[in-house]
């Protein structure tokens, strides 16, 4: 059954539509959005299974982790990459259940700093403990060579992309 469903994933992924004519940056591309969608699709299963959670909801705790002292609404929006709408919903969601609290910046008397909770510490926890375990578990196929290989190889794509990106690229 895990054959066959994997079968079928691979037949409709992203990559599976590029021919052998295709430029070979293209082909990479693709394969590194394929790899991305199933990693990514794996953790969400996951996570809704096991913690009944979402994929945001995790990323936002995860930089509260990050940041004991709380960290304001639009610091969250900017460092996970989403609208303030987003965070606000999140935040609502976490807050109603405990494992997040507002409090005033005191930097900032008009804004506010969002923080886990006790529980939310401990949640989160058991959350990223689980959640590094998938992750080690799917990479178990390269050895640590190939980690440091591809770990270089990808920090090459990210300093070029980023170069793109400055320069305005196309």
């Amino acid at each position: 059954m895990l054959r066959s469903s994997a079968t079928a994933v691979a037949r409709q992924d992203r990559e599976s539509g590029s021919r052998a004519d295709d430029h070979r940056a293209l082909r990479l591309w693709l394969r590194l959005l394929t790899c991305t969608y199933l990693i990514e699709g794996r953790v969400r299963g996951r996570l809704r299974e096991r913690f009944a959670t979402t994929l945001p909801r995790f990323d936002l705790m995860s930089q509260l982790e990050r940041h004991p002292e709380g960290l304001k609404m639009n610091e969250l929006s900017r460092r996970m990459m989403v609208t303030g709408g987003n965070v606000t919903g999140i935040v609502d969601q976490l807050a109603k259940e405990g494992l997040v609290e507002r409090q005033p910046d005191p930097s900032d008397r008009r804004a506010l700093r969002v923080r886990l909770t006790r529980a939310g510490e401990r949640g989160f926890a058991e959350m990223a403990r689980a959640h590094e375990e998938w992750i080690v578990a799917t990479l178990s196929g390269l050895n640590r060579r190939e980690h440091g290989q591809l770990f270089r190889l990808l920090a090459k794509v990210k300093q070029n992309a980023l170069m793109n990106i400055e320069k305005g690229a196309t």
